[in-house]
């Protein structure tokens, strides 16, 4: 399981231009059931995703062909977890 933060970067004013081509890159990766959870971080300061079912590489790979990303909106930065202990209904993420 990886969390993903995407924080905001030197081109964050072009954030807005780019949303609709970032959120169907975001709807991408949860069609292809990647994506599991992505939200903003708050107060303003960019994204986060978590991800699962893929490797580091792919994952790497995938992060680096979102626009916000492409364009230096954001700076992506990838932690992988491995679970020790999960709630029995995060179960599906062991």
């Amino acid at each position: 399981m990886f969390i993903v933060f995407l924080t905001f970067s030197e081109n964050k004013a072009q954030a807005g231009e780019l949303m609709a081509a970032h959120n169907a890159w975001l709807q991408q990766g949860f069609d292809d059931g990647v994506f599991l959870l992505a939200g903003s971080i708050k107060p303003g300061k960019g994204g986060s995703i978590i991800a699962h079912n893929t490797a580091v590489d792919k994952l790497q790979h995938r992060i680096a062909q979102d626009p916000f990303v492409e364009q230096r909106v954001v700076t992506a930065e990838i932690h992988e977890i491995a679970p020790s202990k999960i709630d029995s209904r995060l179960a599906f993420l062991a």
